[in-house]
């Protein structure tokens, strides 16, 4: 919930913490018991017409065997990296909803963490529906991201404030409310498994505001394509400093981001490269930049 893959969910509780959410118009509680327990609550006995332990089954990725995720001669090339990576294994790549992903890491770029989740924040609370949950004695109001709709009709200068001042990312975000509510964005066609990532990532690049990075965050967090593989300036930090890239060096570049990505695919396993980034890049954050994530 907070590695940096979705700014939905919000956080509550001191001691016993638990965050909310609304999935698919319906408001969820989630609190995690144990290392391998979780504890889910909502207002409906079932999210996009699958019951509650399926919907979150697929939700979480349990069914991706993590130890899969990396190559098996990781352990043995890189056992420094795979000694700081121990705790971060567990983590799971979400699978979210690929309009609410796009949108959020529209309006994610070029900030941190904290400003991000309170750009998001904003723009559910202005822009979406708001609903309630009873959890432990307490009404807990949780508000939906806006549909397409809702977003296709906003007006740039009062979006603007959900985007860090940047009205031209207001308007491109407009016109990709614009091009999924009308239907010109296919999710059918986006969200083909077996659809080359280069011709998915191009297709994502042609709507106005996404570039190499944020396509690969769309496939990788919405489109449940584990083998999209995000590039930003951590990624390019890690890959430098544990792997001895010298194209990280570089400065990113159309170019030299299709560069890192390949090298990248050398050492993680090509079809979970992604999944096995993100690991890294929460664990870069947190055990050597000492970032807060939430």
């Amino acid at each position: 919930m907070c590695s940096g893959q979705t700014f939905l969910w919000d956080l509550h509780g001191d001691n016993e913490k638990y965050y909310s959410s609304i999935m698919y118009s319906v408001p969820v509680i989630i609190r995690q018991l144990s290392s391998n327990e979780i504890y889910i609550t909502a207002s409906e006995n079932e999210i996009n017409g699958l019951p509650l332990s399926e919907y979150f089954y697929h939700y979480l990725a349990l069914d991706i065997d993590t130890e899969q995720v990396f190559p098996e001669k990781f352990c043995r090339v890189y056992p420094e990296i795979w000694q700081l990576l121990g705790e971060y294994f567990p983590l799971r790549i979400l699978r979210q909803h690929p309009f609410e992903t796009m949108i959020s890491f529209m309006c994610a770029q070029g900030i941190g963490m904290r400003l991000i989740r309170n750009q998001i924040s904003m723009l559910r609370q202005t822009y979406g529906e708001t609903k309630s949950i009873s959890f432990s004695g307490k009404e807990i109001i949780v508000h939906q991201f806006p549909s397409p709709e809702r977003l296709a009709s906003a007006d740039p200068i009062a979006l603007s404030r959900c985007t860090n001042n940047n009205r031209l990312r207001a308007r491109n975000i407009i016109l990709a409310a614009q091009g999924f509510a009308d239907g010109r964005i296919d999710l059918d066609y986006l969200s083909r498994q077996k659809l080359p990532l280069s011709e998915l990532r191009n297709t994502l690049c042609r709507i106005g505001g996404v570039g190499y990075k944020i396509a690969d965050c769309i496939a990788l967090f919405g489109l449940d394509r584990f083998d999209a593989f995000p590039i930003d300036t951590h990624v390019k930090q890690y890959l430098g400093k544990w792997f001895n890239s010298t194209k990280a060096l570089r400065s990113l570049s159309p170019a030299s981001y299709l560069d890192l990505d390949a090298e990248a695919r050398t050492f993680l396993n090509p079809d979970l490269a992604g999944y096995a980034g993100h690991i890294l890049f929460h664990c870069w954050r947190k055990e050597i930049k000492k970032l807060r994530t939430f």
